[in-house]
């Protein structure tokens, strides 16, 4: 089944777009004032990046409602730096943050198969781009 999606940006002034997918959702993008931007948004970059901490923290809960592990809080944090060779992102880490009190592994569980079928993930994978993973599981 092919689920088709959309994408407009309209420039609004400078370096700044607003953004919206045709479903009445819209986010804005510019650059740093360093770069000729009013620093007034996040870069296009940055927003991948955005992108992809919000798709493991969706699928993580997706994947853990489907397996009833419960779970009282989940942060993802994802670090990569813009390569000045390259134009682009190259390499970067990914920090899951899971408050649980599920065992360790049953939690370990759901996090490498978030991963493994992330579609915003699987997007930087497919473009080379190497992410190292590591997985903090917090007791309260």
């Amino acid at each position: 089944m092919v689920c088709p999606m959309r994408a407009r940006a309209k420039l609004v002034e400078g370096f700044r777009s607003v953004v919206d997918n045709g479903r009445g959702h819209s986010v804005v993008t510019d650059l740093p004032e360093e770069l000729g931007g009013m620093d007034t948004a996040p870069t296009a970059l940055e927003l991948a990046l955005m992108a992809l901490a919000g798709c493991i923290s969706t699928i993580f809960a997706m994947v853990a409602h489907g397996k009833k592990l419960s779970f009282e809080d989940m942060e993802v944090i994802v670090e990569a730096e813009k390569s000045e060779k390259d134009h682009t992102i190259t390499s970067g880490k990914i920090k899951g943050i899971v408050t649980s009190k599920e065992p360790e592994e049953r939690v370990k569980k759901i996090w490498n198969d978030t991963l493994k079928i992330c579609p915003v993930g699987i997007l930087f994978q497919r473009a080379a781009v190497h992410f190292e993973h590591e997985l903090e599981i917090r007791r309260e």
